[in-house]
């Protein structure tokens, strides 16, 4: 899709304009020949996706959780674009998929990766869920789709069909499970040449123990990118979006300590909301091609 059909679809699709330029106080720096329209299609794009943070279809207590999540901030730093097929793994109760699914309902394609009923307690649930609430409001969700995967073997769709795969909080979970590099094979599978991972988890300290971090559910950075260069990715960027200087990550039961879980006393509740939701590590892959 050419630059000047992304800009006009972004005004008439999705409620976007880009604002006028300020007038110059100075003599204006001369542009290399298309700034100007890149310059404005970013706004444009950056309105869509405003326009999508604000959608009054998301849950009050999804918003509130915005200032720990940083949703513009990620999503701009990982490059999702309206045209792109966009895979989220293990969406959950659809907190992502809320923005994303709106976001891209017009020219791309959101697909929310859930285990399997039978792969996961709470799979039916969260599936069934999901399903209807991507059914019942197609004017907000679009096409948004639900696929099911087997997390012994995960397969998230045909090869080199999607533009981005998206993964919040969950590599702890999988590292947990002894699973990890199944997943980042898989999402290496799913992905264009070229394609992005973006991945958000809690972070350790560096230098913890691998038995710390499944005990905590915090991980370091530097076992994350093991994982994705061992599945064939190159790191691309790190960003600070997501971290929370308050979270000294020792906490007497780990991450699951602090919001949302809140799996502590009531009396060290003001303690720990005052800390707020994790520190967080928000790293961009590429794979090659």
């Amino acid at each position: 899709m050419s630059r000047l059909l992304a800009l006009a679809l972004c005004g008439a699709l999705l409620g976007c304009a880009s604002a006028p330029e300020p007038a110059a106080t100075s003599p204006a720096p001369k542009r290399a020949p298309g700034a100007a329209l890149d310059a404005a299609l970013d706004a444009a794009l950056d309105a869509a996706l405003d326009a999508a943070l604000a959608g009054d279809w998301r849950r009050p207590q999804d918003v509130l959780r915005d200032r720990f999540r940083h949703p513009g901030q990620t999503l701009a730093f990982f490059g999702v674009q309206p045209d792109q097929t966009v895979i989220e793994i293990t969406p959950g109760g659809g907190w992502y998929a809320d923005i994303l699914a709106p976001y891209l309902r017009a020219r791309g394609h959101y697909v929310g990766a859930q285990p399997a009923a039978a792969a996961d307690s709470a799979g039916g649930t969260r599936n069934a869920a999901l399903r209807e609430q991507f059914a019942g409001n197609a004017a907000v969700y679009g096409g948004a789709e639900l696929r099911t995967f087997d997390p012994a073997a995960p397969d998230f769709g045909p090869a080199a069909s999607a533009d981005t795969v998206l993964t919040f909080r969950n590599v702890h979970n999988w590292v947990s499970a002894g699973n990890a590099d199944a997943y980042f094979r898989a999402f290496f599978a799913v992905l264009k040449p070229g394609g992005t991972l973006g991945v958000v988890d809690h972070r350790a300290k560096a230098g913890a123990t691998l038995e710390a971090m499944k005990k905590s559910g915090y991980l370091t950075e530097a076992l994350v990118i093991a994982l994705a260069q061992r599945a064939g990715f190159q790191l691309v960027a790190g960003s600070e979006a997501n971290a929370n200087p308050l979270d000294g990550t020792d906490h007497p039961n780990g991450v699951w300590t602090l919001p949302p879980t809140n799996r502590h006393d009531a009396s060290d509740d003001a303690k720990y909301q005052a800390i707020g939701e994790s520190d967080r590590m928000t790293l961009r892959f590429r794979k090659p091609g």
